[in-house]
């Protein structure tokens, strides 16, 4: 099989003939792993997913050595983390749109290229992503606290923000649907390690009508559905797969039992992810990472329905040893 071919399979809740995996890095833990190992170790790794992505536009640079500013504005302070960062400035300061620039979806700038990117990924499953792509995007724009508020105190403005999100989404990913994409991404982190940041009720209310509509747009193209929401969020999951999700990520195991999701849902969800980056990739030993792996490609993986991954990007905590074990595991199926 192609690593395409096993993802589609793993999809369709059908047994691959391995386990596909996804393996990605922060900067740090990049870092470690050359110092540990050369610049050679990522060779080792054959990823099942190939991601691809629009280009963000002018607005979307370095402001100085560590202020980055993403497309819509919102800056970033890099300082202790280069990959992602913390929000510094205030884009809606006020509840009113008025001010709010979107970025053109179709502008023919951000597509540029896109069809290189996605040739390169023959073999593998293509991916189109969309980060920050409603929540997050909203309470960057507008401040997570006073994002909450307004739920509460002015719950037209956020619909009407929603909305103007959700649009720009939608547009982005019926142009993408264009190409020999395999599957739209949506990152949206919903939740903390107790559950939902906004309980089920404001959940249900703002969240879910805006993600039926995008993800009707993959599904009414024949594409697959994947999400990334951190957190406590399983109490969703029913409702995520009566609007069409194909795959949930990351799959975190300190806050769902990976092994009773699967028991619950995993015949009509499939699940990418599952390998802890908070307690056995920092602190567990190489057989320990070896013997888990295992465990879950054995009774998770079968009849399909797990990529197999860390359960996110590997943090700089995490040993060196303990990734090139989970490395030559997922390797030796």
């Amino acid at each position: 099989m192609t690593n395409k071919e096993r993802v589609y399979t793993a999809f369709a809740h059908e047994q691959p003939d391995r386990t596909p995996y996804m393996i990605g890095f922060t900067q740090k833990a990049h870092s470690a792993m050359v110092d540990r190992y050369g610049p050679d170790y990522a060779d080792a790794i054959d990823n099942c997913f190939h991601g691809v992505h629009a280009d963000p536009g002018p607005k979307d640079h370095w402001l100085d050595e560590n202020t980055w500013q993403d497309e819509f504005g919102v800056r970033w302070d890099r300082r202790i983390d280069r990959d992602i960062g913390n929000v510094c400035n205030q884009v809606l300061p006020e509840r009113d749109l008025s001010a709010l620039e979107l970025p053109d979806p179709l502008a023919p700038a951000k597509w540029e290229g896109f069809a290189a990117q996605v040739a390169a990924g023959a073999g593998k499953f293509v991916q189109f992503g969309i980060g920050f792509s409603l929540f997050e995007r909203a309470w960057t724009l507008r401040g997570m606290e006073n994002l909450f508020l307004d739920m509460v105190e002015a719950p037209e403005f956020v619909h009407e923000l929603l909305d103007a999100i959700c649009d720009y989404n939608v547009a982005l990913a019926g142009r993408a649907l264009e190409y020999e994409i395999d599957s739209v991404h949506f990152g949206d982190d919903w939740g903390s390690q107790r559950g939902l940041l906004m309980g089920p009720g404001l959940w249900t209310e703002f969240i879910l009508p805006r993600l039926e509509r995008q993800y009707a747009v993959a599904k009414a193209a024949g594409r697959f559905v994947t999400i990334h929401s951190c957190g406590k969020v399983q109490e969703v999951f029913p409702q995520l797969i009566d609007i069409g999700l194909d795959c949930f990520n990351p799959f975190q195991p300190e806050v769902m039992d990976v092994y009773e999701m699967k028991r619950q849902f995993g015949d009509r969800l499939s699940f990418w992810g599952g390998v802890s980056t908070q307690k056995l990739l920092p602190y567990g030993t190489p057989d320990e990472v070896r013997a888990e792996a295992r465990r879950m490609m054995a009774e998770v993986g079968r009849d399909g329905g797990f990529i197999i991954a860390p359960a996110h990007a590997i943090p700089g905590d995490a040993k060196p040893e303990n990734i090139m074990a989970l490395i030559e595991t997922v390797n030796d199926q």
